[in-house]
């Protein structure tokens, strides 16, 4: 088949494969009136000049002139329906979960209780100044990966001086965030000495911590700051290097999800794939997390009605009006989000991107709206506030918890996150190509396997990941951070 219609309602079909000018669509009796490129769409009948234009069952936008049957629908003949202000009505909805027999996988268990997929070394750096500092002990001191350990890396950043107000304390917030996350065995805490974020400041922001895992290193207070953090590095590692991998429930494992340079089949393959994902581990009592929240305007009340009561509802409206108040403030509208590579790829408008968007969400009900860098706590379905920006939101997802982060493509990305980060292409062309970036194939949903098929699939290989097999990401060494900046540099 070389065409999908995702929704009854829909108005529009969704070109699997490339579609030329009188091509007749088998089973439609539509004739394509131009040539219609693989992840782009074609009008089903006529779409009257400012009659919706409906995509997985929702309207993805306005037609600007009447569009006739078999002709393509894009951006020269359609525009967004958004607008800064909308209406939520609480509308609650629920799904069976799916029946998924327990899975376990092979991972660390820390001194606190909880669970970990890899057994690290982190150096996070407090302010951009000693980022040089931290990457040549990193380089010196690869001797200390071995046995349990599973690698050395820092997070290079501009910040943790020179910032005032909300950025100050977004930046504390999240490097605090990193430095308990379950993956690193141990952390070197790299400071300055003079800038904004002082160690005391951090260890406020830290709360209790383990002097075992957590060390500190203010280099303006030592002789040598490479002889010390060597030491300190070493002591580190001893700590680190006493855990071993053991059998644990798979209801440990808490999973981000993020998309980006996305195509018109995401929304049909990799994000649907992510999301029956989300179901299953989500029904054997893990947890996913879910952001972006600029690609949730426009099919915000699909995740809305999930919301398991009242009080989450409300704090869901709040994160979603708290990005366009955001977006307003700056004077921006909230519907200019479609990049030209997610254009080029098929989506059309910000609606419709955001129907593929959340379709990472699966059917599970939000247990919980979270803060930037804010933890998890509930097991279930939770949504994380942050940007579409692609590292910035991975970054976000790690400060989370998230053990692993699920990335769908449907053009290609070679970064990596903190937390082991699974790229997922949309289309099968894609894998192939660039087989160095991608981890998992969901194009194969376009040519016929069934998405449940894939969810297990999906499953099975987050499991593999969990248990110590490397993202091609990890391979490569890509592993970075952005945080989330709004005000004034000094």
């Amino acid at each position: 088949m070389k065409w999908i219609r995702i929704h009854p309602d829909d108005n529009v079909v969704v070109a699997l494969e490339d579609i030329k000018q009188g091509e007749t669509l088998e089973g439609l009796g539509v004739c394509a009136a131009e040539d219609v490129a693989r992840g782009h769409k074609l009008a089903l009948r006529e779409i009257r000049e400012g009659e919706p234009v409906v995509k997985y069952g929702n309207p993805i936008g306005l037609a600007k002139s009447d569009i006739a049957p078999g002709a393509w629908v894009h951006v020269h003949n359609v525009r967004t329906g958004l607008s800064e202000s909308a209406d939520y009505v609480y509308d609650h909805r629920c799904y069976a979960s799916p029946a998924v027999r327990p899975r376990t996988f092979l991972g660390y268990r820390r001194e606190d209780g909880r669970a970990a997929v890899r057994n690290e070394l982190w150096i996070i750096p407090t302010v951009g100044c000693v980022n040089a500092v931290a990457a040549a002990l990193v380089r010196d001191n690869q001797q200390l990966v071995n046995g349990s350990i599973d690698g050395l890396y820092t997070f290079a950043h501009p910040y943790g001086c020179s910032q005032m107000g909300g950025d100050h304390a977004q930046t504390r917030k999240l490097l605090a965030a990193l430095c308990r996350h379950p993956n690193a065995g141990g952390v070197l805490v790299l400071s300055l000495g003079c800038e904004n974020l002082t160690q005391e400041q951090f260890k406020e922001a830290l709360g209790n911590y383990d002097e075992r895992r957590v060390k500190f290193l203010v280099c303006q207070q030592v002789e040598d700051e490479y002889e010390a953090g060597a030491q300190l590095l070493k002591e580190l590692a001893d700590y680190a290097g006493q855990f071993r991998r053991e059998e644990l429930p798979a209801s440990e494992l808490v999973v981000g999800m993020k998309c980006g340079g996305s195509d018109g089949l995401s929304g049909i393959t990799a994000n649907p794939t992510v999301g029956r994902f989300s179901d299953r581990l989500t029904a054997l009592g893990g947890s996913t997390v879910l952001t972006e929240v600029p690609e949730m305007f426009g099919a915000e009340n699909i995740l809305f009605s999930r919301c398991e009561s009242e009080a989450v509802f409300d704090k869901a409206v709040r994160m979603v009006n708290g990005f366009k108040e955001y977006f307003v403030s700056h004077g921006q509208v909230v519907y200019e989000n479609p990049s030209p590579g997610n254009k080029a790829g098929g989506i059309t408008t910000l609606e419709d991107k955001s129907c593929g968007c959340v379709q990472k969400g699966g059917s599970a009900q939000i247990v919980d709206v979270l803060e930037y860098a804010e933890p998890v706590t509930k097991k279930g379905l939770n949504l994380l506030s942050g940007p579409g920006n692609d590292l910035v939101s991975a970054t976000d997802l790690t400060a989370a918890g998230a053990h692993i982060i699920l990335f769908t493509t449907g053009r290609g990305t070679p970064f990596g996150a903190p937390a082991p980060t699974v790229k997922i292409s949309t289309n099968t062309a894609l894998y192939e190509k660039k087989g160095n970036w991608i981890d998992f194939n969901a194009g194969t949903v376009a040519q016929g396997e069934p998405l449940d098929d894939a969810g297990d699939r999906l499953l099975d290989f987050v499991l593999e990941i969990a248990s110590g097999r490397k993202t091609k990401s990890e391979e490569r060494g890509a592993r970075e951070i952005a945080i989330f900046k709004d005000g004034v540099t000094l």
